[in-house]
C-alpha cells in the first residue's frame, strides 16, 4: 500500500466519521502536496521521514467558518488514531502541521504560491518553481463542498501556452549551447571533465523540454527520471539521457555521445514540428529555440530575454 492509498484509507475509516460531526461546515478534503507519496513514488525507503497517513481539511474565510469552529476541527483531527496501517502518526502538530490537518484555503495557496485564488501573472508563472506547481495540483480531492479547491487547482493545472513556449524556448537554447556546441568544443580543448559538465547541462534541459512538450509539470530532480519514463511520447528519451549522463566522455564513447546528442535533438525537433511550435527547418536547436520564442503571442513575454523563464 503506497502513501496515497494509506491516507485515503485513513480518511475513509476515520476521517469521514469525524467530519460528520461538523455537518454544517463547507469544506474541502484532499491529499496532495510535497513528498513522494503524493506522486505515488514512495517505497519503504520513503518512510524514514515525513511519512504518515493524513489529509488536509480546507476551510473558507473566517466570515464563513469562525476561529472557534476551526479550532474544534483542529482538535478533532488531532484526536484521530495515532497509528494506521502500521504507520505511526507521531509528531503531529495540534493545529494541523504543514502537510496535513486544518487550513484556510486562501491562506494555504497564498503561502505556497503567492496567490489566494490560483490566478498568476506571467511573471509569477515564469518564476514559480515548477515543483511547487506540481505539489499544488497532485494527489486527490476527496470532497469539495463549494468547488473552490477544485477551481483553484484547475487554474494551476498547467502553464498558459505562452509561458510554456517561453520556458521551452529557453531550454532548447540551453540544449543547443551545452550539447550541440560546448560538448564538442570541450573535447577539442582536451577537457573531458568540462565536456561531461556540458552533457549534464544538456540532459537537465532535455528533461525539462520533454516535460514541457508533454504539457506535464516536472517533479523534483530525484523523481524526474521515473516521471519521465511515464511520459506518453518522450519516455523514449529516458534511457539515452541516462546513458549520456552515466558514461565517460573520452575515447570512442566521446564520439558515440555526440551522435546520441544529435539523435535526442532530432527527436525533440520532430515533436516541435508536430506541435507546430517551430518554423525552422534544420537540426540546429538554437534556431528552433528562437522560432518557438517568436511564436509567443504576448509581446511583453516574447520580448523578454529568451532565458527569462529558465
Amino acid at each position: 500500500m503506497n502513501g496515497l492509498e494509506l491516507s485515503h484509507g485513513f480518511y475513509e475509516e476515520y476521517g469521514k466519521a469525524m467530519l460528520a460531526e461538523f455537518p454544517d461546515i463547507p469544506m474541502a478534503v484532499a491529499i496532495f502536496g510535497a513528498g513522494s507519496e503524493n506522486l505515488g513514488y514512495d517505497d519503504e525507503i520513503s518512510r524514514d521521514h515525513d511519512f504518515a497517513p493524513g489529509f488536509g481539511i480546507f476551510l473558507p474565510d473566517e466570515d464563513t467558518v469562525d476561529r472557534r469552529t476551526a479550532f474544534l476541527l483542529e482538535r478533532a483531527y488531532a484526536k484521530l488514531p495515532k497509528e494506521y496501517g502500521g504507520v505511526n502518526r507521531g509528531g503531529l502538530d495540534p493545529v494541523g502541521g504543514s502537510r496535513t490537518g486544518v487550513f484556510r484555503l486562501k491562506e494555504y495557496f497564498s503561502e505556497k504560491l503567492g496567490t489566494a485564488t490560483g490566478d498568476l501573472t506571467a511573471a509569477q508563472w515564469i518564476t514559480t518553481p515548477e515543483q511547487l506547481l506540481l505539489e499544488a495540483t497532485n494527489g486527490i480531492v476527496l470532497r469539495d463542498d463549494t468547488g473552490a479547491l477544485t477551481h483553484i487547482r484547475e487554474k494551476l493545472a498547467y502553464f498558459p501556452e505562452d509561458v510554456r513556449r517561453k520556458k521551452l524556448a529557453g531550454q532548447l537554447l540551453l540544449m543547443a549551447q551545452a550539447g550541440q556546441y560546448n560538448y564538442v568544443r570541450c573535447l577539442q580543448h582536451g577537457e573531458p571533465f568540462a565536456a561531461q559538465l556540458a552533457v549534464s547541462e544538456f540532459v537537465k534541459s532535455a528533461i525539462s523540454a520533454a516535460f514541457l512538450l508533454e504539457k506535464r509539470y516536472q517533479p523534483y530532480y530525484k523523481w524526474a527520471p521515473r516521471a519521465m519514463r511515464e511520459l506518453p511520447q518522450l519516455h523514449t528519451l529516458a534511457d539515452p539521457l541516462c546513458q549520456l549522463l552515466t558514461s565517460a566522455a573520452d575515447g570512442e564513447l566521446a564520439e558515440e555521445k555526440q551522435f546520441m546528442i544529435e539523435a535526442i535533438a532530432s527527436t525533440v525537433i520532430d515533436v516541435l514540428q508536430a506541435q507546430n511550435l517551430t518554423k525552422a527547418i534544420c537540426g540546429d536547436l538554437e534556431k528552433h529555440a528562437y522560432s518557438v520564442n517568436d511564436s509567443i503571442s504576448d509581446p511583453d513575454l516574447r520580448n523578454r530575454h529568451i532565458l527569462a523563464a529558465v
